[in-house]
């Protein structure tokens, strides 16, 4: 990925004169690293799972099954010696989770805004109050703990959707309202929302966008076609690597017809620039949630908040 750098985000700390073949780029690069970060951990007796919400981005660092087995059902003595071995065996499993975790966390500790525990049982209650974690770890846990249904990668998930109002500034929260809103929105008589390429390019004509949400799933181009037979040119939007069409006006076969690399463009880059023209504001969204999902896969990956009520 490459970043442009007009104006610095933060003033400088220190100035270097370096003669090398390379740039030096460690302060700008410091300066890129989003600085408002939550450590997760989902915990239940069957698995456990660890990890990072950061900017966009929920990253799970690890997922752990356990062995601990089921409860005894055994009476007597052996029910007893049992049920003790599987506590001790519980007991053991949630000290590797939980280190494992605050061995991932420390380093970042700096950076870390809070932990948010999750876990569809009571053990994610027992793993705090028995102060599993480390302790500079325990100071910044957030309550309240939630129930969330796994306690792998989509418990993590979960676990960001249900926390959401504990976790100030983190753009997966900020993505997730504004996909809400424009869910909200299209259920309305007058939505003051709207889908589909069609319909975005028509609102961005007339300047009805306040907001531009695109899919950064989004893979799509606005490819450009010229008919070497009769010299017509088309655009259309394809997606990914698509066979050359025949041509649309003279009908001539497809290798008579070749795409204008230069003249193509990605579909993010060309409806960005459109909704640049008309002042809108555009918003990247990840799919790292499940309202970014349901924006790629229900909604074709592009949406848009309007500025008053547009059909």
């Amino acid at each position: 990925m490459t970043y442009v750098i007009d104006d610095p985000p933060e003033p400088y700390t220190s100035f270097r004169y370096r003669c090398d073949s390379t740039f030096e780029l460690t302060q700008l690069e410091e300066m890129l690293i989003d600085r408002t970060a939550y450590g997760l951990i989902v915990i239940d007796r069957g698995e456990g799972a660890y990890g990072l919400a950061s900017g966009r981005r929920v990253h799970c660092q690890e997922h752990i099954s356990s062995l601990v087995p089921s409860k005894h059902r055994q009476g007597g003595q052996s029910q007893q010696r049992f049920e003790r071995l599987i506590e001790e065996a519980a007991d053991k499993f949630f000290k590797k989770v939980t280190e494992r975790a605050c061995n991932y966390w420390l380093p970042l500790l700096p950076d870390l805004k809070g932990i948010i525990v999750g876990g569809p049982g009571a053990t994610k209650d027992t793993v705090i109050n028995n102060n599993y974690l480390h302790h500079e770890i325990q100071k910044i846990v957030k309550t309240p703990l939630f129930d969330v249904g796994y306690s792998n990668e989509s418990g993590l998930r979960e676990l960001i959707q249900n926390a959401g109002p504990l976790m100030d500034k983190i753009e997966l929260d900020e993505e997730r309202q504004l996909v809400d809103h424009f869910l909200m929105e299209i259920m309305q008589a007058h939505p003051k929302a709207t889908y589909g390429e069609m319909m975005i390019r028509s609102a961005l004509d007339q300047g009805a966008v306040a907001t531009l949400l695109l899919s950064e799933a989004l893979d799509k181009r606005r490819a450009v076609y010229n008919c070497r037979q009769c010299k017509h040119q088309w655009t259309v939007t394809v997606t990914g690597d698509v066979e050359i069409p025949d041509c649309v006006d003279c009908g001539a076969s497809a290798n008579q017809v070749r795409e204008d690399l230069a003249a193509s463009v990605d579909l993010i880059d060309e409806l960005s620039l459109l909704a640049e023209q008309s002042a809108a504001k555009v918003r990247l969204i990840s799919v790292d949630t499940e309202e970014g999902a349901t924006l790629n896969q229900a909604f074709g990956g592009m949406a848009a908040l309007l500025r008053w009520a547009w059909s």
